[in-house]
């Protein structure tokens, strides 16, 4: 493998990317600890734990991602990531405020629908019921 002073890395969630550009260094978090990773790491595949992501791009600006859990795979200069849920914070400081806000909005979606997926599975299985029922 060739040495290179960049990375390409793409940060997607099911609906969208949320970044896709070239990095100098990431930080992430897996569920054995937090670890840094630069343009020639060997390659591997971990799972992301919800954490803060940092990326310094080839600016040397630092991007911050608050992130739900998800996967990082590293092959070569490319670095894919899947979360399932993440949001770009312009700071430290103010990452926190914009995750709970994210995360608390999406976690009330996912109660509702669950709610309404319940009452669907309890309709289906009243029908299923009434099918088995003898007719006289």
């Amino acid at each position: 493998m060739s040495q290179a002073n960049v990375m390409t890395v793409s940060l997607r969630l099911p609906t969208q990317t949320l970044y896709e550009g070239s990095a100098l260094r990431l930080q992430a978090t897996a569920a054995n600890g937090a670890f840094g990773m630069l343009p020639n790491h060997t390659d591997f595949v971990t799972a992301l734990v919800p954490s803060v992501l940092i990326l310094t791009d080839e600016h040397n600006r630092e991007q911050f991602f608050g992130i739900d859990e998800g996967v990082l795979m590293k092959s070569g200069h490319q670095v894919d990531i899947a979360i399932r849920r993440g949001v770009r914070g312009k700071d430290l400081e103010t990452l926190n405020d914009t995750v709970l806000t994210s995360f608390v909005e999406v976690d009330e979606e996912e109660r509702v629908a669950r709610s309404a997926l319940s009452r669907l599975e309890a309709g289906i299985v009243r029908r299923f019921g009434d099918l088995r029922k003898p007719t006289l």
